[in-house]
C-alpha cells in the first residue's frame, strides 16, 4: 500500500468524523446490526429509477467492523495482516470475492483457519455499504467510494452504482450480467438510512429464486444411480415437503448432504400448493455464505 500524504490522512480524518460521529464503528454489533435483503417484484409501488442498482456478487459476506472481519453471523475471518491492514477504523460491509462462478473455490480460500498468502492474493474485499444510521445510501455511496479511492490498496474495491429508469432496462442490464456469469443484482434504496434486517430498503434480484431447507430423508436412486442418491427429502422454512431430484454431482450423489444439514436450493415460482417449483440443489448451505 502506497503512503499517504499529510492531506489526504486529513481528508480521510474529516471524513471519518462527519460520516460517523453518530455510530461508531466500535458501537456496532455486526450480527444484529447487518442490512439483509428482500426478494425484488416488478409490481412494487416503489419506482425503480428510485434504487441504486450494482452487482450481486456470489461471494461471501464480511463485515469490516474498525478492528475485525467478521461473517454475517459475527465469527472472525481469518484473512492475513496485509489484507486488512489498509481497512479503516469505520464500518463497512461488503463481499469477499474473486471471480464470477467460483464460490467453492473462494470458500475454501476464507475458511482456512491459517490463511495463505497466495491464496488471498487471488481474494477482493468488493464494499457496498459505509453504514450509517441517519444517512440515505446515495451518501453513504459516495462515502464509500471516496474512502476507497483515498485507501488505494489493489485488493479493496468500492462497489458501483447505477440508476435505472424503468423496469425495461432493469431486465435488459440483467439479462446482460447473467450472461456474463453475474449472479444477479441488488436494489439499494437511495434515500433509505441503514437499518438492519429485512426492508425493501435493500432488494435482490436474480434469474431464479432461492431459499433454504433442512434435509429430512435420502431417496434412493434408480437405473445409473443405482445405490446412490435419487434425491433429498427436505422441509423448507414454510414448512412445505418436498424432493429434489436434480442439480447434484455424481460426486455429491455418491456422498449427499447428510440428513438435518441444512441446503440451498433454486426454484421457479410456486404450485397451487406452494410447493417450489422445478427446485434444483445449488449446495449445502455453509455458514460463511452470503445469502
Amino acid at each position: 500500500m502506497p503512503k499517504l500524504s499529510k492531506i489526504r490522512l486529513v481528508y480521510l480524518a474529516v471524513l471519518y468524523v462527519t460520516a460517523f460521529c453518530a455510530f461508531p464503528a466500535a458501537a456496532l454489533q455486526a450480527p444484529t446490526q447487518i442490512q439483509l435483503a428482500k426478494v425484488y417484484e416488478q409490481d412494487k409501488t416503489t419506482p425503480v429509477s428510485d434504487y441504486l442498482v450494482s452487482e450481486k456478487y456470489d461471494g461471501i459476506r464480511a463485515i469490516w467492523t474498525g478492528k475485525q472481519l467478521l461473517t454475517r453471523q459475527g465469527n472472525l475471518i481469518s484473512a492475513p495482516e496485509w489484507f486488512t491492514a489498509p481497512l479503516p477504523d469505520v464500518w463497512l460491509d461488503g463481499e469477499l470475492w474473486a471471480k464470477r462462478q467460483n464460490f467453492e473455490a473462494l470458500s475454501s480460500i476464507v475458511r482456512t483457519q491459517t490463511p495463505k498468502d497466495n491464496r488471498w492474493r487471488q481474494v477482493k474485499y468488493m464494499v457496498f455499504d459505509m453504514p450509517d444510521a441517519q444517512m440515505p445510501f446515495e451518501e453513504r455511496y459516495k462515502n464509500y467510494s471516496s474512502l476507497i479511492e483515498q485507501i488505494n490498496a489493489e485488493h479493496i474495491k468500492p462497489v458501483k452504482q447505477q440508476r435505472f429508469h424503468s423496469n425495461h432496462e432493469l431486465s435488459k442490464h440483467l439479462q446482460a450480467m447473467v450472461e456474463n456469469g453475474a449472479e444477479g443484482l441488488m436494489l439499494h434504496l437511495a434515500t433509505a438510512p441503514h437499518q438492519s434486517g429485512r426492508s425493501d430498503a435493500l432488494l435482490k434480484l436474480k434469474p431464479y429464486f432461492d431459499d433454504e431447507a433442512e434435509v429430512i430423508a435420502h431417496l434412493p436412486g434408480k437405473g445409473k444411480y443405482t445405490g446412490m442418491l435419487g434425491a433429498l427429502r427436505v422441509r423448507n422454512q414454510q414448512g412445505i415437503e418436498f424432493s429434489i431430484g436434480t442439480g447434484f454431482t455424481d460426486a455429491e450423489r455418491a456422498n449427499p448432504p447428510p440428513v438435518g444439514s441444512i441446503i440451498t436450493y433454486k426454484y421457479h415460482g410456486y404450485t397451487n400448493n406452494g410447493v417450489p417449483r422445478f427446485a434444483s440443489f445449488l449446495r449445502i448451505r455453509e455458514e460463511l455464505e452470503d445469502e
